[in-house]
């Protein structure tokens, strides 16, 4: 039997998703269903898909017909909203290929756009608005450049990584980076390496983090610093998606990475230009350590209806 699903396309810098909502927990997706979603051949086409549910009903469940469990919102959901009441709506984030993801940095900007579309939500212009993911509680403030979500501290891994990068001859060094998801950033030498590497395969980390990674290749400008801001370019392949216009955690990670790399007299504010158009990176202290926020374009493309198998 069919199921109809509501959804709206949106993008964030190309990095694109199907949205529906779901305030009452009452219909979720299986993973075959989402990557069914996001085959651009067969389905409507996205990095990922993103459930718009409230809250306060992140434990219900989809019950099958022989009343088996289908699905449940990640455990991690409900401890993550725990110290903030404020978050109304949870981030069902979920990967192109049916798996599921702690946090994307383009998806909750694209998440809050759409919010405000459906009439959940209304900002002004820097208004933040609390939003639960499995990473935690982020907050997404409406800018002048779109949307500025502070993704929380970071952490730098203790790992020393080698990426062996299809394309590229020589394996290099990278630098894992957490941003409420896994990153392995690895900077090259020139724009013809930038374009010479062959993400239509998955790099090989070593060693492999448990719970995969998200691999982003970085070239720095020259200059690298304008006007006290950083600027780097960046290829991005998402776990889970394969090669994506656009990550923004990943833009994150990717600025992080590259200030450590150069070290004392690194600028706080980054400017990363990828595939799908420029993301800015922002670095601030607070009391519980250094936050990094993300800032940029969110736009909603059309809405539609899709027939999806049992």
């Amino acid at each position: 039997m069919a199921r109809t699903l509501h959804f709206t396309k949106g993008q964030g810098t190309g990095n694109d998703f199907v949205l529906f909502a779901d305030p009452a927990g009452e219909s979720p997706l299986t993973p075959a269903q989402v990557a069914a979603l996001c085959d651009r051949h067969f389905g409507v086409g996205a990095d990922g898909v993103i459930r718009a549910v409230r809250s306060v009903n992140l434990n219900r469940a989809t019950v099958g017909k022989r009343g088996a469990v289908t699905h449940t919102v990640d455990k991690a959901g409900p401890d993550a909203l725990a110290h903030d009441a404020d978050a109304e709506w949870f981030m069902d984030y979920w990967n192109a290929d049916g798996s599921v993801a702690e946090m994307c940095g383009n998806g909750i900007r694209v998440f809050v756009a759409f919010l405000e579309a459906e009439g959940f939500v209304e900002l002004t212009t820097g208004q933040a608005l609390s939003i639960g993911t499995r990473a935690g509680v982020r907050d997404v403030q409406r800018s002048t450049q779109g949307y500025s979500v502070d993704l929380g501290r970071w952490r730098l891994g203790q790992d020393d990584p080698v990426v062996a990068i299809h394309g590229l001859h020589v394996a290099r060094p990278g630098l894992n980076i957490d941003v409420g998801n896994p990153h392995t950033v690895v900077v090259v030498g020139s724009e013809e390496e930038l374009e010479q590497a062959d993400l239509s395969q998955q790099p090989d980390v070593e060693p492999v983090p448990a719970n995969g990674t998200n691999v982003e290749i970085v070239v720095p400008a020259e200059p690298l610093v304008t006007d006290g801001v950083g600027r780097i370019r960046m290829r991005v392949y998402e776990r889970g998606s394969g090669e994506t216009l656009s990550c923004g955690t990943g833009v994150a990670a990717a600025a992080l990475a590259t200030r450590h790399f150069v070290g004392t007299g690194a600028p706080h504010q980054w400017r990363v230009d990828v595939a799908g158009g420029t993301l800015h990176v922002r670095m601030f202290a607070t009391e519980e350590g250094e936050h990094v926020a993300l800032s940029g374009p969110a736009d909603l493309s059309f809405s539609g209806t899709v027939e999806l198998a049992d």
